[in-house]
Formats: C-alpha cells, sequence, structure tokens
C-alpha cells in the first residue's frame, strides 16, 4: 500500500493530528428553477409516508418539460443537475431538512430515474465511443494510458502554476469542494461489486484516499485544510449554490456510475482516468499555491497526490481495470465509457472555468466574498502550454 506521507515542514500535522473535516449533510440548495423547486418543496415537507406519490406529482409533471427545454444542453442546465446532485446525495450524506426515509422512496427514485435517462445518453454522447480490441489487463491498460495521453483539453492546472490570481485560486478550491470534501465516496461503491484482485486493488488506492486509518491523513481532510488555508469555509457542502452545472454534472456522472452496479466497469473505468491525470496536475496546483505564498499546510492535499497518485494509476489501470476486464470481458467497453466520460466532464469544467477567467469574470455562479487577509501574492504571471495534463 502506498503510505500516505506527512510533509516534515507542516506544523501540527502528525499521525494523531485530528481531523476538522466537517461531517455534516448537505445545506439545502436554492432552487435553480421549477424542477428544483418542486422537488425540494417535496423533500422539505416532512417524511415520504404514504402520499408520497402523490406529493411528487408536481416533480413528475415538471420533469418532462424541464428535460424538453434543457435538450442537448443536459450537462450545462442548472436545474436538472442541481435536481440530480440532490437526488445523489441521499445516498451520502444526505440533505438538511430531508428526511432519510426518502432515501429509498420509490415514487423518489423513479423520479430519478426519470432525470438520469437523458443525462447517462448525455455522457455516453460525450464520452464518445473509445475502441479496445484487447482484453487483457496488458492490452487494456495500455488502452487506458493513451487515452490520456490523448486528451487535448485545456490545461487548468498549467493555468493556476502560472497565472492565476489569489481570487481565482480560492474559486478553483471552492469549486472542487463538493467533491472533494467526499472524496474517493462516489467509487467505493464499487467495493462490493466487484471480486478477487480488481476489489483489492480497489481497496488498496481507497485505503490511502481515506488516510489509511488515520482521519487526519483523510485526502477530503487535507483539502479541508487546503480551503482554511485560503480563507474558505471547509463546512460540507458549503458552496454548492455557487457551482455551476458544468462542474455538478462532473460530481454526478461519478455517482451515475457508482450508484448502479450495471455501471461498474464505468466508475472503475472513471477512476482510473482520474488517477492517470492527477499527479502532474497535482505538481502544477501546489506549485500554483506556493507562488501566491501559500505554506504547507494548505499545499500539503496536492503534494501528497503527486506521489500517491503516480502510484494509483499504475494500481488502478492494471490491477483494477485491467484485470476486472479479464474477469469480466463484457465489461471492457464500460471500462473505456468511464475512462473517456471522466476526460470528457472533467474537460469540460477546466475550459468552463478557463473562459470565465481569462475573460475577467468568476467561474463560480457569483463571486465568493473577500477574504479579510491573506498571502502576498506571488511572482509575475507567464505565458504557458494550455495543454491538459
Amino acid at each position: 500500500m502506498t503510505s500516505t506521507a506527512v510533509p516534515a515542514r507542516v506544523p501540527g500535522a502528525g499521525p494523531e493530528s485530528p481531523t476538522d473535516c466537517a461531517a455534516g449533510r448537505l445545506p439545502l440548495p436554492r432552487a435553480r428553477g421549477p424542477l428544483t423547486a418542486a422537488l425540494l418543496g417535496a423533500l422539505v415537507a416532512g417524511p415520504p409516508g404514504d402520499e408520497a406519490a402523490e406529493r411528487l406529482r408536481p416533480v413528475r409533471d415538471i420533469a418532462g418539460p424541464a428535460l424538453d427545454e434543457a435538450g442537448e444542453r443536459v450537462l450545462r442546465d442548472d436545474d436538472v443537475q442541481l435536481a440530480l446532485a440532490v437526488l445523489y446525495e441521499l445516498h451520502y450524506r444526505g440533505v438538511d431538512g430531508v428526511d432519510d426515509a426518502w432515501e429509498w422512496e420509490p415514487a423518489l427514485l423513479a423520479v430519478r430515474a426519470r432525470l438520469e435517462a437523458p443525462f447517462e445518453a448525455a455522457v455516453r454522447e460525450r464520452a464518445g465511443r473509445p475502441a479496445c480490441a484487447e482484453t487483457d489487463a496488458a492490452g487494456v491498460a495500455r488502452r487506458l494510458f493513451e487515452l490520456a495521453a490523448a486528451d487535448d483539453g485545456p490545461s487548468l492546472s498549467r493555468y493556476v502554476a502560472k497565472r492565476a490570481d489569489a481570487g481565482q485560486a480560492r474559486e478553483l478550491l471552492a469549486l472542487k469542494s463538493l467533491y472533494q470534501l467526499k472524496e474517493a465516496d462516489p467509487h467505493t461503491w464499487a467495493v462490493p461489486r466487484l471480486a478477487g484482485t480488481p476489489k483489492a486493488a480497489l481497496v488498496e488506492i481507497q485505503a490511502d484516499e481515506y488516510g489509511g486509518g488515520r482521519p487526519g491523513r483523510m485526502h477530503a481532510e487535507l483539502f479541508a485544510r487546503a480551503m482554511r488555508g485560503v480563507g474558505l469555509d471547509d463546512t460540507y457542502g458549503r458552496y454548492v449554490d455557487l457551482v455551476p452545472a458544468v462542474a455538478l454534472a462532473a460530481v454526478n456522472t461519478m455517482s451515475l456510475f457508482g450508484l448502479h452496479r450495471r455501471l461498474r466497469g464505468a466508475i472503475v473505468g472513471h477512476l482510473a482516468a482520474f488517477e492517470m491525470t492527477s499527479s502532474v496536475p497535482s505538481r502544477l496546483y501546489g506549485n500554483g499555491f506556493r507562488r501566491l505564498g501559500h505554506d504547507a499546510d494548505t499545499t500539503w492535499y496536492f503534494d501528497e497526490h503527486v506521489e500517491a497518485d503516480a502510484v494509483h494509476e499504475q494500481i488502478a489501470a492494471r490491477d483494477l481495470a485491467g484485470r476486472l476486464v479479464e474477469q469480466e470481458p463484457a465489461l471492457r467497453d464500460d471500462v473505456l465509457l468511464g475512462a473517456a466520460a471522466c476526460l470528457a466532464v472533467e474537460g469540460d469544467v477546466a475550459a468552463h472555468v478557463l473562459e470565465r477567467w481569462q475573460a475577467g469574470e468568476s467561474a463560480l455562479r457569483a463571486p465568493l466574498e473577500p477574504v479579510a487577509a491573506g498571502p502576498a501574492p506571488g511572482g509575475p504571471a507567464e505565458d504557458g502550454d494550455h495543454q491538459r495534463v
């Protein structure tokens, strides 16, 4: 197992350091349209009970028109993506003001299925149809590395390393926090759906993500440290109302793959691509935050991923994804789907952020409140290659 290393220069970050990462529910978000207004209204009215189907009638009535309006841009539709995010969150930590009994309410699951069908179709369309003639572990791993290497999306990490200002760095963490504060959880749904070598490989990766049994070293906690270091609130889901649809869609893609056993190959492929495209960007992100004057406590999250994910990508590609396809050759296309979808939706997030920043605008739905005091800005901006790595 890869050890979760502690930078010697981080004060008070020893192996027994307590975790400060919030463990609460997702704050009840504000509605972004008629669909989420109806959905949230039904959920906060109390436990489902015998009248659940009737209470959800307005949601069912609105779902069709909402999806029609979203059309081919369903991955960018705030109303639909927030609705899916709320429905998925019931399977994670829950939502403030929503009774836990809603999680397995059949009428609500039917609503989710109605929204998932066009969402899944859009994810598949966005991912394309990557082909692979191999079903042996080495061949599958080789194809996954080829997909990652061929990804030519914009490099957000290079921009942060060389050009981002302090406000943009804070926006980056707020944007990422919706997933990073529950990092690894969507992929962990796959554990009971695997067996043998793939299962052992996934558990090895996830054990590192969860800190090797030490709460203060969980990657979600390291990300919370980074948030606090730039003056952000690390409360779970604190910035949900600021996260745009394109970023919600990236997190929802993980939940879609993770929560459906039939898509277990896709969540495995997603994790493989996630790990393959993490190590170098993490180094660049860390460099960017150092350039802006942040200390090792703030950059620890990124520095940890430089080493850990360089190892994880090999395990994920060969022992996890490759061996899964050897066990179940019928899952090969799903593994490739998951990898391609990861590269596509994460690339869409990067493109959105860079487009907004380069236009002098916030990448969030509304600007963050300014921090009272922080590190001095770093060195001068430099032009650089924006190829995604």
